[in-house]
């Protein structure tokens, strides 16, 4: 997220919260993908990762950014974190590690959405590579420890470094030493959502194999396949993971508000200052618990817009849905994530297709599937199926909406393309962190700085 909301609407109902996400219903026509990716600063020299301050340095690549698309600086105590399109149509922004994220725009068609990356990454790159920085996708940082790496001076990050270890054991690798590729997609009605996040929550331990990217920590193996998906298994349970209530016949706006109210807060924005308020839920604030305690106590649409953008399930709903399961990866996984989801949700055949192939999966079904994925990759089984015919299946069900789209480039091909990368990797049964790791056991020697160049944008 580039930038938290300071919305002082009085939140002065329930209703008001429910409304907020029925107010992301729009109609067929409008839907847009929006796309998100993350990479890892580093210098080519030496593969050490960029400080926040200095000449060569985050700050600068941000400053650098800035007057080459002429975004608009967005700051947080004088320091520049961000950077947010003047039509509103996109930002960059900085994860805690110094992690660089493009916050893509809503756009119409995943031929766009890769137009938008490469323009991007050429626009970063020019300003990059005169100061010795390179960048790298992928799920986990494969080299530095948690204090060699930088740490952005952003307000939320320093309330979430505090609370992470109170609530658990891996909250601060996932802050400090993950990325991740994500897409922002729209629906229609309740119906339509709750058909998107049950198919989507469903199929989300798949994403994370398909592009499992982070088998290595401290400059070795770390035994998983996907570490940033293990990491998310115990950063924060009550705000992270795969929520029961989706599966639920009946789920609902009301019932994801319903979850959402009863998740502790991070913090609350007044006056530009944020205020540590980790010890309070959503629904305690509504109560008044936070009276005495800060200015203006009383919770606003802000808040609440604040508050939503601070849970973690692995589909997370606001006025869009995020699919969130994937690790970050290379510039053709950077295309293959939003094509795959497009492709399964955005037809109605495919999106029915994609609930039949999942309707006999329960809760503990995908639970326990989402525990041995990062571990496991295509070795899973769920529902008595190997997750390998399972990804054949849902990826044939992608191929099948992306052609009914019918959405043409100039060279008169369809968006089924962009799932190419996906094709090789489900032919050859092997994740892209098994690529990695043959790399690392071969060729490379046991060294892992190899991959800042293999994976380099």
């Amino acid at each position: 997220m580039a930038r938290d909301t300071t919305d002082e609407t009085p939140l002065t109902s329930y209703h008001q919260m429910v409304e907020y996400l029925e107010a992301g219903n729009k109609p067929r026509e409008d839907f847009r993908i929006g796309t998100e990716h993350e990479k890892f600063a580093f210098f080519a020299d030496d593969h050490s990762p960029v400080p926040y301050e200095g000449e060569r340095s985050i700050s600068a690549l941000l400053n650098g950014m800035a007057d080459k698309i002429d975004w608009e600086p967005i700051t947080d105590a004088g320091k520049i974190i961000g950077l947010a399109a003047k039509s509103g149509g996109g930002a960059i922004s900085l994860e805690p590690g110094g992690q660089f994220e493009l916050s893509g725009a809503p756009l119409e068609n995943i031929h766009l959405t890769c137009s938008e990356s490469n323009q991007h990454l050429r626009h970063l790159q020019e300003v990059a590579e005169p100061m010795g920085i390179k960048f790298v996708g992928l799920g986990g940082s494969p080299k530095w420890t948690i204090e060699e790496t930088p740490r952005m001076p952003k307000s939320r990050y320093d309330i979430m470094t505090n609370y992470m270890p109170k609530v658990g054991t891996q909250g601060l690798d996932m802050m400090y030493r993950t990325c991740t590729i994500q897409v922002n997609l729209d629906f229609s009605s309740e119906l339509d959502m709750r058909k998107k996040m049950q198919a989507s929550m469903k199929l989300q331990p798949l994403s994370t194999v398909l592009f499992a990217s982070s088998p290595f920590t401290n400059g070795k193996p770390n035994g998983l396949l996907s570490w940033r998906g293990d990491i998310w298994r115990d950063t924060d349970n009550a705000r992270a993971g795969i929520l029961p209530c989706v599966f639920e016949g009946n789920f609902s706006f009301e019932k994801y508000v319903e979850w959402a109210l009863d998740v502790p807060m991070y913090f609350v924005l007044r006056d530009g200052k944020y205020h540590d308020v980790t010890h309070v839920t959503f629904r305690q604030f509504r109560d008044g618990a936070l009276k005495g305690e800060i200015p203006n106590p009383e919770p606003t649409l802000g808040d609440w817009t604040n508050h939503l953008s601070t849970v973690f399930p692995d589909v997370r709903l606001k006025q869009f849905i995020e699919m969130r399961g994937a690790d970050g990866g290379p510039w053709k996984r950077i295309c293959a994530l939003p094509a795959f989801w497009v492709g399964l949700l955005y037809d109605d055949n495919a999106m029915s297709d994609a609930l039949e192939l999942t309707k006999d999966w329960t809760y503990e079904d995908v639970l326990g599937l989402r525990d041995q994925v990062p571990r496991d990759g295509f070795k899973c089984e769920i529902a008595g199926r190997p997750l390998l015919d399972v990804a054949r299946d849902a990826l044939e069900i992608s191929k099948s909406g992306l052609r009914s789209r019918a959405i043409m480039n100039e060279t008169g091909s369809d968006e089924t393309y962009f799932l190419q990368p996906l094709e090789e990797i489900i032919a050859s049964g092997r994740t892209p962190a098994e690529e990695l790791l043959s790399l690392y056991h071969g060729e490379w020697n046991g060294s892992v700085d190899p991959i800042f160049e293999k994976y380099a944008y």
